[in-house]
């Protein structure tokens, strides 16, 4: 089998862990296969020789023009330079052109900007990291954009939430080359399972609540190591200092949610990571995220995220 062209597109100013996260993916896949034959050749492409990550650090790359090789797969990383990259005079006639002759092509992060830019996306689902969710919709209706997934593969297009979701698109694209058992030698070099569904969410409520208010986080905390136990508004107003009603109405203007709903995603959030981490049944976790019963736990967990525990742990949970 002949090898399969990877070529990495870089830019100034571009995600360095964007580029570096799947390109070691890939050399790690050489690195694992017979010497003389390695099923990657690996290239890094620019529009000029010297790519200037930022001002202290800077990388040598190919010139990308009209003679370059063809590419088998066409690989654009996200990063704070991506919008001044489509806008380049040189994007159409060399990264249009070039992207024409990729069979696969994949961005990470904030790359599909210039998937979108080229006209590649155009009523094909996609997804990218969630602080750039409003804008592609804004500026590119007609991409069908999935809010949440760590990366989505729809036909040969590829596109992933970014930053360490790169490596787990990657892991996928090698597992679907070259199998699974390299794709899991690769991500054991890696230190990392293999690997994360593309439909993992990107983000928990965990983060999310941390995102909104620092007023909480100590609350939030101290609800993490307790689930079990009595988390009803008098115990969470008493562990605030703040009287019932105080604590209810400075909790839900900051945080948007009120805290019985909060104290549920955290439970549900729970129970989630121990369907995926341990071998626990049902009733044990039901028990330890303290949702009572089984039939409780399965009944909030369809609720909120549309499948059955048993279908989350099926889906997600590691074959290591």
């Amino acid at each position: 089998m002949r090898p399969k062209t990877i070529q990495f597109i870089t830019y100034p100013q571009v995600s360095l862990l964007d580029l570096a996260g799947p390109l070691d993916v890939f050399m790690a896949a050489n690195r694992f296969s017979r010497p003389d034959h390695q099923p990657y050749t690996i290239s890094i492409l620019a529009l000029n020789p010297t790519t200037e990550i930022s001002s202290v650090f800077s990388i040598n790359t190919e010139i990308l023009h009209t003679e370059s090789p063809s590419p088998h797969t066409l690989i654009i990383p996200g990063g704070p330079g991506i919008h001044d990259f489509c806008k380049s005079p040189k994007f159409v006639a060399h990264f249009v052109k070039h992207a024409d002759k990729a069979e696969r092509l994949i961005s990470v992060c904030t790359g599909i900007f210039a998937l979108a830019c080229a006209g590649k996306l155009d009523g094909r689902k996609a997804t990218t990291h969630w602080s750039a969710y409003d804008d592609l919709e804004k500026n590119f209706p007609s991409i069908i954009i999935k809010r949440g997934p760590i990366f989505i593969n729809d036909g040969h297009l590829w596109t992933s939430a970014g930053v360490t979701s790169g490596i787990d698109l990657a892991l996928a694209i090698v597992e679907q080359d070259l199998g699974h058992t390299v794709a899991l030698e690769v991500a054991r070099h890696l230190v990392m399972f293999l690997k994360r569904p593309g439909d993992q969410n990107q983000f928990s409520s965990s983060l999310s609540l941390q995102s909104k208010s620092s007023q909480f986080s100590d609350l939030h905390a101290w609800i993490n190591e307790n689930l079990s136990t009595d988390l009803t508004v008098p115990a969470l107003a008493n562990f605030m200092n703040m009287s019932e009603r105080t604590f209810i109405r400075k909790y839900s203007e900051s945080m948007e949610k009120t805290p019985s709903k909060m104290v549920e995603l955290l439970r549900l959030d729970a129970a989630r990571d121990m369907l995926t981490n341990s071998n626990h049944p049902l009733k044990t976790i039901a028990r330890r995220c303290g949702l009572g019963s089984e039939s409780t736990l399965i009944r909030r967990f369809v609720k909120n995220f549309g499948i059955t525990p048993k279908e989350h742990r099926a889906r997600f949970k590691s074959t290591e």
